[in-house]
């Protein structure tokens, strides 16, 4: 039998998302990354744990040619120098970033090729559906875009500073400081109790606790090990109203909540539906116990008020995309990567070096129309 050497594995494509807390990383073509790491390095022994938020252009050079060799050499096990790079990207990804991430690939690792994916439009092909309003709940933040017919709608997007390290901090302000004085590790204490013991309790029970009401039945308290030896009691109220910061508007009446209803507000008057039954989420922080029935009754409750009453919406539906909501993005950019749209939409390393210049990524993706 006759193997077409288009699909080889030294031809399948490399497919990197850079989130801010963690990084995905595998293989076009395939499920699942190959591996999830944190989004961190070291440079002359102090951690930057946060990659994005590097200002200076040299110790962000030096910082990205650290991780990208970790992620490569001692991760993922394969050299990336003639290697074709797919990178899924956030819309608020700093085009400082951006840029130096392409140098540092191009340059010093010498890849043959390098496409930048939106995530909320890669998020979709997963799907296959064209048109949908994609919420990405992440660490640092929450990025909303609705995507019609494969088209970001840019004047639509929006942002919040709510997302998994507002859950964090919401249950350190909680729990019994007695836990700093036992860890070190304090932040991957937190994470591991909210992952492991929290979950988003129903609009009722929330409204009625933040009242002072005794719900039943009562949440338990749970037990959490530190280091094997000191054990932490993690309240029951603590446990399922977590969360909560998530759905509580702030001094702009913004929430997760209004977030959704201001984009289909906002949209012309024959999307407003089709977004409304059409709802994509994705990011670690959404794949919490019970957050996807939460915003829809948030959603149905909020709708009643005047300030929407002229949508006309009485439901809202949410897809579940095959694979878990952290990496959904993820393997968007592998499917897209094994699509003949990758080579037309790549920069090449020559052309790269010819014109010194990275592609924004809207120019790049109203050219042509994407079908998921």
């Amino acid at each position: 039998m006759k193997i077409d050497s288009d699909f080889l594995p030294e031809k399948q494509c490399i497919v990197i998302d850079i989130g801010t807390k963690y990084t995905k990383f595998g293989f076009a073509t395939e499920h699942s990354p190959r591996c999830i790491i944190r989004t961190c390095c070291e440079i002359d022994g102090v951690l930057l744990s946060d990659l994005y938020k590097c200002h200076d252009q040299q110790k962000l050079t030096l910082a990205l040619s650290n991780f990208i060799h970790t992620l490569f050499y001692k991760h993922a096990l394969v050299a990336p120098k003639d290697k074709k790079v797919i990178v899924v990207e956030s819309l608020l990804s700093p085009t400082k970033f951006k840029e130096t991430l392409a140098k540092v690939l191009f340059i010093t690792y010498e890849v043959a090729s390098l496409c930048f994916v939106p995530s909320h439009c890669a998020a979709l092909f997963t799907l296959g559906v064209p048109t949908a309003l994609v919420l990405d709940v992440g660490f640092k933040e929450t990025i909303l875009i609705p995507v019609c017919e494969g088209v970001p709608v840019l004047r639509l997007w929006q942002a919040l500073p709510l997302g998994g390290e507002a859950v964090e901090k919401s249950i350190q302000s909680q729990i019994d400081q007695r836990i700093a004085t036992v860890d070190d590790t304090l932040n991957n204490v937190i994470e591991d109790i909210k992952v492991r013991s929290c979950f988003v309790t129903t609009l009722k029970r929330s409204k009625a606790l933040a009242e002072g009401l005794v719900v039943e039945p009562k949440t338990t308290d749970a037990d959490y090990h530190v280091n094997g030896e000191t054990s932490v009691t993690i309240a029951g109220k603590i446990r399922e109203t977590a969360h909560d910061v998530l759905f509580e508007e702030n001094i702009d009446e913004m929430s997760l909540t209004t977030m959704i209803l201001e984009a289909i507000q906002n949209s012309n008057v024959d999307m407003r539906l089709k977004l409304a039954e059409n709802i994509v989420l994705i990011g670690g922080t959404v794949m919490a116990k019970g957050f996807t029935a939460r915003l829809r009754d948030e959603l149905l409750e909020k709708i009643k008020s005047p300030k929407y009453e002229n949508l006309k919406i009485s439901k809202f539906k949410f897809h579940v995309a095959p694979a878990y909501e952290n990496y959904t993005a993820w393997l968007g950019g592998s499917i897209f990567g094994s699509t003949n749209n990758l080579n037309i939409l790549s920069q090449t390393r020559e052309n790269y070096i010819k014109e010194n210049y990275v592609p924004d990524w809207p120019t790049t993706y109203t050219r042509q129309k994407i079908e998921p």
